[in-house]
């Protein structure tokens, strides 16, 4: 079994999260020997007064030039598809996913993270109004001309992301080796519409088309509920006011005093250890934070604790 690890969010860096402290989480994640951040061009458009985003990877471009050697030491994942192009008007002037908006997107958020190339693009959302051949086209051309390492689909159906790799074989260009959706231990009430526009939950299919494919990793956003499993002050949200839930926090509870772990961490071994084995992408606001994510890179769950996680519902 491969190294249990997590990726970085930094969504609220340079918006929420001021330079100065995310400057110095990132700096932490590299001590504790993290690898993967993950960010967006968009981020965080909805916290900016120009109404754009980009903050978040300009913060981490500077990071970087101010850390001689450090991106060699790390691995950059970033998405293209929901930038505004008008401030202040989305969805309606989010860029998509047309072959020119990926081209244009890519080569900017490589200016500003002050790069030469992303590990992961992602497609952050699905553009129903562009051809999927053109969208697949326009990835792959993203990694044949060495801006891009790999590529992935984030809030896609596992259905359309299967066509995009067919799409991209018969074609002869690199596809989609990467899923990223909403997951996490406890989930919302089955049928309930998410007030979150855009994300996409992990389904029975989707976790099913990650085991079945080996070549594709799947990464997990929300995947600690904003901080609910384990502080007071951040209830779940009502759509998350379900019998299941009462049931899946009683174990998850009893876990955690079992492995003399948080609930987070415990969430955090689930996830890892899974079958399929998932990335979560843990968000922080402070060091303690992180380092309980990295603490939980330890944690191994036994069978019976497994079992009993799974089978809560």
């Amino acid at each position: 079994m491969s190294t249990p690890y997590f990726a970085l969010g930094a969504m609220d860096f340079g918006t929420r999260l001021d330079p100065g402290t995310s400057t110095a989480l990132l700096d932490r994640f590299v001590e504790r020997g993290g690898r993967w951040i993950d960010t967006a061009n968009c981020y965080s458009f909805w916290m900016d007064p120009s109404g754009v985003g980009g903050q978040s990877e300009t913060v981490i471009g500077r990071w970087l030039a101010a850390r001689p050697g450090v991106r060699d030491r790390v691995l950059i994942s970033t998405k293209v598809r929901q930038q505004p192009t008008v401030p202040g008007k989305w969805p309606e002037s989010a860029e998509g996913l047309s072959a020119p908006a990926v081209r244009s997107a890519v080569r900017e958020s490589l200016r500003r993270l002050g790069t030469e190339r992303i590990d992961l693009y992602w497609a952050h959302a699905e553009d129903l109004d562009v051809p999927l051949e053109e969208t697949v086209g326009a990835f792959g051309e993203v990694v044949s001309e060495g801006l891009a390492r790999r590529l992935g689909a984030s809030n896609h159906t596992a259905w359309r992301v299967e066509r995009g790799r067919a799409i991209a074989r018969a074609a002869g260009v690199a596809g989609w080796t990467a899923l990223q959706l909403r997951h996490s231990y406890v989930q919302p009430r089955p049928g309930v519409v998410l007030p979150e526009s855009g994300h996409r939950l992990a389904t029975a299919e989707s976790l099913d088309y990650a085991r079945s494919e080996p070549d594709v990793d799947l990464w997990a956003y929300s995947s600690l509920l904003w901080g609910s499993y384990t502080r007071p002050d951040r209830p779940l949200p009502e759509h998350y006011d379900h019998p299941g839930t009462t049931r899946r926090l009683a174990v998850l509870g009893e876990v955690a005093a079992e492995t003399g772990a948080t609930a987070n961490q415990v969430v955090l071994a689930w996830l890892t250890g899974g079958d399929p084995a998932v990335v979560p992408i843990v968000g922080v606001s402070r060091t303690e934070q992180l380092d309980e994510a990295f603490d939980a890179m330890e944690l191994r769950l036994d069978e019976g604790q497994r079992r009993r996680l799974d089978e809560a519902a």
